[in-house]
């Protein structure tokens, strides 16, 4: 016999399961897009990252140092890349790094969506941009450690194959793997993953929490001009240009505020790693006891700017980053939600 109400909870959780569907999916889809388009300048931010020599002219000259830096100009390394390793340098690693991302935003915007849909009381997304700020950047922070947890492995290869330029030392992501396994056990897939998760929570906060801002903002701004227009659409959604200038500026301030840390973990991610001597000095194993003796000792061989290496490529990476995965996933997911729906 079929208990009362039980159909309803039926397609109710039927309904949960597909709006998962949608949010792991689109998720997906816009990673994948976002690290293919913005790769090149994820490449030069890494390798500056990793360089232990100072990373501009003009901090060679201010430190006296003697020793050649390998990159000191995004142009250059852009040149020396081109020159060295040819165009696919500039895709270096973005097998796992596709393997990391996919993965990530999937978690992530499905994790978002929940944690959302539990402070609204409501799945709907019209609900969810009327959350207070603090809700948002909440449960961004925790969205995001949850999908940093779930695609580390994968982010650790991405930073030791992009940044070993030539001759290779790991041909293969397959060759980089085992050589961390044997010499750093599994825990050492995780090397890096603490100054990460401490990372992730305030960028991924920011990153989410100004999104949402940024679209509530531009939604009143819509309305504001609908109706002061005398306009028969008082229509506030948002255009694809205006998805676009909202993920552009949550990108921007997210990695702005937390590059340093990002530094820290490329750091640990590269420990022991071999490279070729002209790129100079490699980060020894056990370079660092802890993320504060590397925030320390960085500030202190390599200055201020050491904690701000690759910021140049990084913030004009993560500005269309930004921009292209939220456009991606706002259109992808509206895409296939009308076609299950």
């Amino acid at each position: 016999m079929r208990m009362e109400g039980e159909e309803p909870a039926t397609e109710a959780g039927e309904g949960q399961i597909k709006r998962a569907l949608i949010d792991a999916t689109a998720g997906a889809i816009a990673g994948g897009i976002s690290r293919a388009v913005t790769s090149p300048l994820d490449v030069i931010k890494i390798r500056f990252q990793v360089q232990l020599e100072p990373t501009s002219l003009w901090a060679l000259v201010r430190s006296n140092v003697t020793a050649p830096s390998k990159y000191t100009g995004m142009l250059q390394a852009t040149k020396d890349i081109f020159r060295e390793e040819g165009l696919p340098g500039f895709w270096r690693g973005n097998v796992p790094a596709l393997l990391m991302v996919m993965p990530y935003t999937a978690i992530q915007f499905t994790v978002l969506h929940k944690l959302k849909t539990f402070a609204a009381g409501s799945s709907k997304t019209e609900d969810h941009i009327q959350l207070s700020p603090y809700l948002s950047y909440a449960s961004g922070a925790l969205a995001g450690c949850a999908a940093t947890v779930g695609s580390y492995p994968f982010d650790l290869l991405r930073t030791i194959l992009a940044s070993q330029g030539e001759p290779k030392v790991f041909p293969t992501m397959r060759s980089a793997f085992a050589d961390i396994v044997r010499t750093r056990g599994f825990r050492g897939l995780y090397a890096g993953l603490s100054p990460t998760l401490v990372e992730i929570v305030p960028y991924a906060g920011l990153q989410i929490g100004t999104y949402d801002t940024f679209k509530r903002w531009t939604m009143a701004w819509n309305h504001h001009i609908s109706t002061t227009t005398s306009s028969i659409n008082t229509d506030d959604n948002l255009s694809s240009f205006q998805f676009f200038i909202c993920g552009l500026a949550a990108g921007t301030c997210a990695k702005l505020v937390c590059h340093p840390l990002d530094v820290v973990k490329k750091r640990f991610q590269v420990e022991g790693l071999q490279r070729h001597p002209k790129y100079g000095a490699q980060v020894e194993h056990r370079a660092y006891r802890n993320m504060y003796d590397a925030l320390r000792r960085i500030l202190q061989m390599e200055g201020w700017a050491g904690l701000y290496k690759g910021i140049v490529p990084s913030t004009v990476k993560a500005a269309p980053a930004g921009a292209v995965t939220f456009v991606a996933y706002e259109f992808t997911s509206d895409w296939l939600e009308s076609i299950l729906t």
